[in-house]
């Protein structure tokens, strides 16, 4: 994680507000090994949820509320940890992750390789999302990074779904 908080972070945290829980993907971010990828797993249920009810394209469309969302949940769960960009905020990983679902092959290989590819640009973060990361800050700056690496994901997955 990026740096220590000033409050406990613990179910207690998330459940008194709502930012917070949000923020931290429903609790998918309170692992302290690796939150950014329990955020990302956690989105492919929830994504799956969502196709029960709605069609790729509508949540496509989600994404853009929720995006809205997540900056304000992002915002006010920084600025009450003392952490702006605190590791366990995930909500940006959940987004972001549907968006590369969404072009995604509706199949176990196809989720795998979106997965896989969300992660290595969230995690390697090349030009420009290293800066947006770097220079960007608030609600705003924790969600934008993610969103351009769901972007840098989705080119080689179009590139990649005829063979999965």
């Amino acid at each position: 994680m990026k740096n220590t908080p000033q409050v406990p972070v613990n179910w207690s945290f998330l459940i008194k507000n709502p930012a917070h829980f949000i923020a931290f993907g429903f609790g998918s971010g309170l692992p302290c090994k690796a939150p950014g990828t329990w955020g990302t797993l956690a989105a492919l249920p929830l994504f799956a949820l969502l196709q029960m009810f709605f069609s790729t394209n509508t949540i496509a469309l989600l994404c853009i509320p929720m995006f809205v969302i997540g900056v304000w949940a992002a915002e006010i769960t920084g600025r009450n940890l003392g952490v702006p960009d605190f590791g366990g905020i995930v909500i940006d990983e959940i987004v972001a992750m549907w968006l590369v679902l969404c072009v995604a092959p509706a199949t176990m290989p196809g989720w795998i390789a979106a997965f896989v590819l969300f992660r290595l640009f969230d995690i390697l973060k090349p030009w420009p999302i290293r800066w947006l990361d770097q220079y960007v800050k608030g609600g705003f700056g924790v969600m934008i990074d993610d969103i351009l690496a769901a972007v840098f994901a989705i080119v080689p997955l179009l590139l990649l779904a005829p063979y999965l």
